[in-house]
Parts: C-alpha cells; structure tokens; sequence
C-alpha cells in the first residue's frame, strides 16, 4: 500500500466535530451538575450532539479507506474505549460506557482491512441494512447485556454514552464508500486547505482528536466549577 500524508480536509473535519462534541458536553454538564434549564435530550441540542457524532463516524470511515495502519490504530481506539468503560464504572456504575462510539470506530478500524476491499456499492447496501436491522433489533428485549455491541439492550438500560453496531456501523461504512468514491488516488481534494489559518487550525485539532476526547469533560468539568464558586462567591 503505498503511503498516504495527512489529509487535511479530514483532519479540519475531525476538528469541528470535536467542537461541536465539546459544546454539546458543556450543556450536558451544565443541565446535570448545575440545573440549568437546557434540553439535551431533545431539539437543537440533541441534533447538533447526534451531528458531532455522525461526522466522525463518516470521517473515520473514510480515513479506514486511506489508513496505513488500521489495526494499530484501531487497537487503539477501542482499547481507549475500554479503559472509558473501566473509569465511567466507578465513577457511575448505573450509567457507564459500555460500547460507546470509540468502541464503534476502533470495531470499524480493526474490520477496515477486509472492508476496504470492497466496492463502493457493496459497502453502502452493507451500511444500509445494517441502518434497516437496527429497526428489528430495536424491538428486542433480552435479559442479558452481552446483546449490547449489537443494539440490543435489556429493558432499563442506560448508559452515557451508547454507539451500537446496528445501526451506526452502517454510517461507518457510509464513511468508507466516501472514502473509496472521494479518495481514489489518496490524494487531498483541497490542496491549499493547509494554507488557510482557520482551516489549519481546525486540522490541528482533528489530528489531537483522540487526546482531546479523553481530556475534554475532565477540563470542562475543573473549569465549570470554578466559574461557579466564582459566581457564587460574588452573589
């Protein structure tokens, strides 16, 4: 496979769904820990979240198609993934991640070798009936967690963060026939992106994006509570 530089367009994309991923936290934390009347379940605030997380999911799918090493790199998503489920556990036993969406992309990264060999067309009736699948799996009420990788959950589940394989693999694999279709030379469709500051610097941050996710709602959370003892202290 001949090697592939950095694309930038991809990265800026990474860039700014981690922007909107870090503002969707924010009213999350603020609603949870601070009782502000913000609705993020629902509305703007639940779409702009559902959007953060759709576009990494076509982006990962598209850099699976470009990937020099798609095994390393999906072992290290999913192993971060994991660590994610061991922390939220003790930090919320109730509620943690058991298969939230790093668990998803590291699954795409580790099966990329063999998807991406296939067609654009193969990959794209493969991702819309994993998406019509998640329809029947949807009505499915076992009594074990095992099913959970697979969008099946027990009745009363919840969790933080939930990424199943049915339906969101098939967005993935969206990603991946983007990939093949945009892609073909593995070369950039925007070659002076770089030279655009804005652009650049939302590059830089796709390329951290693995780092600013682990560390985002820890900073979000220090800095949200200084603000309000600051608040409070000056009511």
């Amino acid at each position: 496979m001949p090697q592939t530089a950095r694309i930038t367009e991809l990265d800026c994309l990474r860039g700014i769904a981690l922007l909107l991923m870090i503002s969707f936290h924010i009213v999350f934390d603020l609603a949870c820990f601070y009782n502000w009347p913000l609705d993020y379940l629902n509305g703007f605030w639940y779409y702009q979240g559902k959007a953060a997380a759709i576009l990494f999911m076509l982006v990962s799918g598209i850099s699976n198609t470009l990937s020099r090493w798609p095994i390393r790199r999906g072992l290290t998503v999913f192993g971060t993934g994991m660590l994610i489920t061991i922390v939220t556990y003790f930090f919320n036993p109730a509620m943690y991640i058991q298969f939230g969406i790093l668990h998803l992309l590291g699954f795409g990264m580790l099966t990329a070798p063999w998807l991406a060999k296939q067609s654009a067309l193969l990959l794209t009736l493969a991702g819309t009936t994993l998406l019509i699948m998640s329809n029947w799996t949807d009505s499915l009420t076992p009594t074990t967690t095992w099913l959970l990788p697979l969008g099946i959950t027990p009745t009363g589940f919840a969790s933080l963060d939930y990424y199943p394989l049915l339906p969101w693999l098939g967005v993935v694999l969206y990603g991946m026939a983007a990939g093949k279709l945009l892609y073909p030379a593995r070369q950039p469709l925007w070659p002076s992106a770089a030279t655009c500051v804005p652009i650049h610097t939302l590059s830089w941050l796709g390329r951290q994006s693995l780092l600013i996710y682990l560390v985002h709602q820890p900073v979000i959370l220090v800095v949200l509570s200084f603000l309000h003892y600051d608040l409070s202290g000056k009511m």
